[in-house]
């Protein structure tokens, strides 16, 4: 069947608070060459969507408009160079941009092939996440089996999975979480000890747990006086692997620690990393993580689901932090 020329999309009237977000109808997106068109299923929430809504985190010049950083669903046209066996593949994606709407184009060399096991809406879950925590804590600060990796936010998307994939490439995790349910949950996901950072010092705990070793590995998207600490909770030889800043980028450091103990801070930002990087990634992925979710080793965790057309209320949720896991939305009929 033809594709249509025309979709439906979520955009942002003007920047502001969830409910800025309306459903709106434009043209459907050519793949250029190397890229495809996927008609979507399930799109991912992500805090960067947010931050992109609020005016505070705005698009690349190429890169769609439209909200959505991950998906899943059909690839129904190629572009240029894209081998035809592509088409009709199911596939889930890391996109530049476009994912909350009917249909997004995406780099072929982004789309990974749906988990065996998993579902369309559990595989869209999966790409933001996934890539940003092989980048940071394996690529960037180089976590090796037998260290110690302190996992902030642990009962976040990115927190579910650098606990996961942390524990099955043998490093011993720690996480931190600010309610009894979401300590739990991080239990759960296989975290060796997890601590509720609003009733417990976390450096301290980080001290008590290694026997005043420190952690090998700290992820951390907090920031503010969180940075401090963080380095404060490192081991000799430690990395710092820095990825968001929700309590604030500018901070004023005693950076002694980083000459006492040789500390080194990372971190990165995926959407704006370079295109071959992120097919790296991706290949990277393919090879040694897919496996670990078809086996089961590793599992997604949907916290709730909404339709586009309810895709204020899905930023609302994310904004509140009440959710444990992922955040999705149904985009196909």
């Amino acid at each position: 069947m033809p594709l249509p020329t025309s979709m439906q999309y979520a955009a942002i009237r003007e920047p502001g608070p969830p409910d800025v977000i309306t459903i709106a109808t434009g043209p459907v997106p050519s793949p250029k060459s190397g890229e495809v068109l996927i008609e979507v299923a399930y799109a991912g929430v992500n805090r960067p969507d947010c931050s992109q809504r609020a005016g505070q985190y705005p698009p690349p010049p190429d890169a769609s408009p439209i909200l959505g950083l991950e998906v899943a669903g059909k690839i129904v046209a190629i572009g240029d160079g894209v081998d035809d066996r592509r088409l009709g593949e199911l596939v889930c994606a890391l996109t530049p941009g476009g994912g909350y709407a009917e249909f997004c184009v995406a780099p072929a060399a982004w789309c990974l092939p749906i988990p065996s096991g998993l579902t369309l809406e559990q595989a869209a879950g999966l790409p933001e996440n996934v890539f940003t925590v092989w980048n940071n804590v394996f690529d960037r600060a180089h976590l090796i089996a037998g260290e110690t990796l302190l996992v902030h936010g642990g009962s976040s998307g990115i927190g579910m999975t650098a606990i996961q994939l942390g524990k099955c490439f043998g490093a011993q995790v720690i996480a931190t979480a600010g309610t009894d349910e979401k300590v739990s949950f991080c239990r759960k996901l296989g975290a060796d000890h997890a601590i509720d950072y609003k009733t417990q010092d976390f450096v301290a705990e980080v001290a008590r747990l290694t026997d005043g070793r420190g952690v090998d590995v700290v992820l951390d998207m907090v920031g503010g006086d969180y940075v401090q600490r963080n380095l404060a909770c490192l081991a000799l030889e430690g990395r710092l692997a820095q990825i968001a800043f929700l309590q604030g980028s500018r901070v004023e450091l005693d950076l002694r620690p980083l000459m006492l103990r040789r500390l080194s801070i990372t971190g990165s930002t995926l959407r704006a990393s370079p295109f071959a990087r992120k097919a790296e990634i991706a290949a990277a992925l393919r090879k040694k993580v897919w496996p670990l979710y078809a086996r089961g080793e590793i599992k997604p965790f949907i916290h709730a689901t909404f339709a586009l057309a309810d895709a204020a209320k899905a930023h609302a949720l994310m904004e509140s932090s009440a959710h444990l896991g992922k955040i999705m939305l149904k985009v196909g009929r």
